[in-house]
């Protein structure tokens, strides 16, 4: 019983000391001064969830001015968030190694328009462009219903582009503008913006409120222009789907042979392809990708689930008013 008593005495001899509690509580308390009254302006109904830089840039003076407080973040990543600067939200990095992947994709896809696709019929393809551009006089013949759905539709789709693209996928990392991409898709469709996929470098930057008043954003923000582009997409595809079904075997043999067609067929697949991920993106920037996060899966509706979006959307939100520091 002695050495057993012997054995417990000495066990708990060598336990440390108990830390004075109150010492402790002093030593690890935050300081007063990092509590900073501020207030951030938007016209967003939903607030922006980083703090501003006026905020982070007073934190870090102060946890410079007071090296007994235990630090929360590391000086060094918190200059590196300074410096990056901006809250344009989306898609904040890039893969290089998707855009390589997509740029290999494009050139192989430029390889096979160029060279491999069919081209059985040129002097049909130009008299159907000529027709299609009312450069031919009426010579009693009627084009195919299915082709001429697919001529229209063509032109709506760089329109709907250009309100998914600008401004809420602009590039902040790059000096690349996007406007010269969506013009000329006009002309070339997806063989023109998948370049600009490429190069684009998230996130986008901040839009001022004055810029929404202006063109062309007070273009591409109208719920009109959405209403518009989606009631006439409606009309084209309703106008292709009521042809016969003589219409539809037609225009697959013209799919087969005809240069012309069978590029802008493959075009209209590129562009209803991209456009759910361009759709995410914009619901992202505009921070309704909780409530939108239904409309993602009717984005893979050609043509009809993004117009769909576009009307559906909540106005952009603008940059915060920046306020001085209060003390």
């Amino acid at each position: 019983m002695i050495a057993s008593s012997s054995i417990v005495s000495s066990t708990f001899s060598s336990l440390p000391p108990k830390p004075n509690s109150s010492l402790t509580k002093s030593s690890l308390s935050p300081s007063k001064s990092l509590a900073i009254p501020f207030s951030v302006e938007s016209v967003c109904n939903r607030q922006f969830s980083k703090p501003s830089n006026n905020l982070k840039m007073h934190r870090l003076q102060t946890r410079r001015s007071s090296p007994q407080d235990p630090p929360l973040v590391s000086s060094s990543e918190e200059e590196n968030e300074l410096l990056a600067g901006g809250d344009g939200g989306g898609v904040e990095e890039r893969d290089w190694t998707t855009s390589f992947l997509l740029f290999a994709f494009w050139a192989a896809l430029m390889y096979y328009v160029f060279f491999l696709a069919p081209n059985q019929t040129p002097v049909t393809d130009s008299y159907f462009l000529k027709k299609l551009l009312n450069l031919k006089g009426e010579d009693g013949f009627e084009l195919n219903e299915v082709l001429v759905a697919l001529w229209y539709i063509m032109g709506l789709w760089p329109l709907l582009y250009s309100m998914l693209l600008i401004p809420t996928s602009r590039s902040s990392k790059s000096k690349i503008p996007v406007w010269p991409f969506v013009v000329l898709s006009f002309f070339g469709g997806a063989y023109v913006l998948i370049p600009y996929f490429v190069l684009w470098r998230p996130p986008a930057p901040p839009v001022e409120e004055s810029e929404l008043r202006r063109w062309p954003l007070n273009f591409l923000e109208s719920k009109l222009t959405a209403g518009i582009t989606l009631a006439a997409g409606l009309a084209i595809i309703v106008y292709a789907f009521s042809s016969d079904g003589d219409a539809w075997k037609e225009f697959y043999q013209y799919f087969q042979g005809s240069k012309f067609i069978h590029i802008t067929s493959i075009d209209f697949a590129l562009l209803s392809m991209f456009a759910p991920f361009w759709v995410y993106n914009d619901t992202t920037v505009r921070k309704w990708d909780g409530k939108g996060s239904w409309l993602l899966p009717v984005s893979l509706i050609p043509f009809l689930g993004p117009a769909l979006y576009l009307l559906l959307r909540p106005s952009l939100c603008v940059a915060p008013i920046k306020t001085s520091d209060e003390t």
